[in-house]
């Protein structure tokens, strides 16, 4: 087992929701550890940069919208295969095909309102906590 850090994002959804503290605790029950966090509002400028791997998508400008919507939580957490255990919790991206007792599957609204954003590999993760962190 790695010991790695992954980003993760409480989206606008989650934090109006006010369901940090309950996807906090899922974190912390299967073994990972927030080690840094802090709230943020994604400005435009930065909703690009940090999404630009979308750019030429349909759903660009919808996602743009929606992630400045509102105040998120940004956090790395810590622990034994991190991303794959984060991505794990989480569930599909489309909270209807995500696994049972997974946050999107409990929280989302929708495969655009999905609560939740975490890091897809070691090397996003570490542009992505690089991004939020320095």
């Amino acid at each position: 087992m790695t010991i790695e850090q992954t980003l993760s994002i409480i989206k606008p959804d989650g934090v109006r929701k006010k369901i940090i503290g309950e996807i906090q605790k899922r974190f912390k029950d299967a073994g990972l550890t927030v080690i840094k966090a802090k709230m943020t509002v994604f400005t435009i400028a930065d909703a690009h940069r940090f999404y630009s791997i979308h750019k030429d998508k349909p759903f660009f400008n919808d996602l743009l919208t929606y992630i400045t919507s509102g105040p998120v939580m940004v956090q790395v957490l810590e622990g034994e295969n991190a991303i794959e255990l984060n991505r794990k919790l989480m569930g599909a991206t489309n909270p209807e095909e995500a696994e049972k007792g997974t946050i999107r599957s409990d929280f989302a609204s929708s495969i655009e309102e999905n609560v939740v954003h975490g890091s897809d590999g070691p090397d996003t993760a570490r542009t992505e906590i690089e991004f939020f962190f320095g």
